[in-house]
């Protein structure tokens, strides 16, 4: 059962317009909001049972779609040029939407209660929304356009997956390669731990593993291959030419780098530890590198 009303022009609207929410974008209110009401509308079918890795990792790549969470993160996809194929609101947070441009993409509202028996789990951020995927680049394509990237092994833990992309886009690396068996960026824990970062870093698949390995250094990278083994050389004893074009290989949580991909690289490298300390996680120790990779580099783009 479903009934549809306009967006509304109230107080809210105004709010987001100031904040600058809808900057570069037409004002949009008279696009029908649809009421949803039986959380097993088949028309809501792309955000059921969202919190059921299996059947989500089986479900979206599949039907060439993924879910984003939260305002922020779904602008930040709409900006990246992922176009939408519907919206799933909390019906008080209809008017956050009011300015955007939905084209063809219906908008559903529907109570907390509703959207928790859908998805799953408490919706707190009130809205939701499923956008088409779009085709990967290659691994050649990306090494091309790329000065410094990172390269995950095995990485199948989502929050972890979500913060490397956070950190490589705030710390200055340009790619991210994934070996094959990691996890799926565009997973919804990964876009939203990544802030939607994960829309701003390219990203591509090494499908031979650990060979792939020698496109990477063919592309004119050398291979520094993160292990906290004690003849591994320290991160800040690396030579500028080893630093010039960097290829950050880290492993999955725990295990860390397999003796392949250890074996494939140009150089180990570790980051020192104090306190008995043998290692970080890997996120966190992705960030540290990153920071000390590009430390050097001339001030950014604040942007």
């Amino acid at each position: 059962m479903c009934r549809s009303f306009p967006f509304s022009s109230g107080q809210n609207t105004s709010r987001y317009r100031r904040r600058g929410a809808g900057r570069g974008v037409r004002q949009n209110r008279r696009v029908p909001v649809h009421q949803i009401t039986d959380p097993d509308d088949d028309r809501i079918a792309d955000y059921r049972a969202l919190t059921d890795v299996e059947l989500r990792t089986r479900w979206e790549p599949p039907h060439g779609l993924f879910i984003a969470e939260g305002e922020l993160v779904l602008r930040r996809a709409l900006r990246a040029g992922y176009p939408a194929r519907s919206y799933l609101v909390d019906a008080k947070r209809v008017d956050q939407l009011a300015d955007l441009d939905t084209g063809d993409a219906p908008v559903y509202a529907a109570t907390p209660d509703v959207l928790q028996r859908a998805t799953g789990f408490h919706v707190h951020r009130g809205v939701l929304a499923s956008f088409h995927r779009r085709s990967l680049p290659t691994a050649a394509e990306v090494l091309a356009a790329a000065h410094r990237v990172v390269i995950l092994e095995d990485v199948n833990n989502h929050t972890n997956l979500g913060a490397i992309f956070r950190g490589a886009a705030a710390l200055g690396i340009d790619a991210v390669l994934l070996s094959p068996t990691c996890a799926d960026p565009l997973y919804r824990r990964s876009v939203r731990v990544s802030m939607g970062e994960v829309f701003a870093v390219p990203y591509a698949k090494l499908d031979h593993w650990p060979a792939g390995l020698d496109l990477v250094r063919e592309a004119g990278f050398t291979v520094l291959a993160m292990t906290p083994a004690p003849d591994a050389v320290p991160m800040q004893r690396l030579t500028p030419a080893q630093r010039e074009r960097a290829a950050l290989l880290l492993g999955a949580e725990g295990p860390g780098l397999t003796a392949a991909a250890q074996a494939a690289s140009d150089v180990r490298v570790v980051l020192p530890m104090r306190r008995g300390v043998d290692s970080l996680n890997v996120a966190a120790a992705a960030a540290v590198a990153f920071w000390e990779l590009g430390r050097d580099d001339p001030p950014g783009d604040s942007e």
